[in-house]
């Protein structure tokens, strides 16, 4: 589901540099830095890919829109299985906009004292 939504690898104009990594080695390292809350630097180089291959590569799929589309193209595919339940997903959405500074005290809502 990611690969046809990752950007091309493109060379440095300069030349130079290493060799491209494989992407998906790179995205199972930067997902792992998101979920684990590690720092880059502390990557295991278990995944084949340098802390500062990943944090580059984040950055630009960051740039580029990747994680809006991937979050799209998930909701997408769980929406065709129908694993989703987009009225209930609606209605916690709209609830997250609603600015926190108007939204009742706890305990202030309908049916309290």
């Amino acid at each position: 589901m990611v690969a046809p939504l990752l950007p091309p690898f493109a060379a440095r104009p300069q030349g130079g540099g290493t060799a491209p990594r494989d992407e998906r080695a790179v995205f199972t390292a930067v997902v792992y830095v998101l979920t684990s809350g590690c720092a880059w630097r502390h990557l295991p180089p278990t995944f084949g890919t340098s802390s500062a291959t990943a944090h580059r590569r984040f950055a630009a799929w960051t740039e580029v829109g990747l994680w809006r589309r991937l979050h799209r193209a998930v909701l997408d595919e769980l929406g065709v299985r129908a694993e989703v339940d987009w009225t209930r997903t609606t209605v916690l959405w709209a609830a997250r906009r609603v600015d926190p500074r108007q939204r009742p005290p706890r305990g202030a809502g309908a049916g309290t004292s």
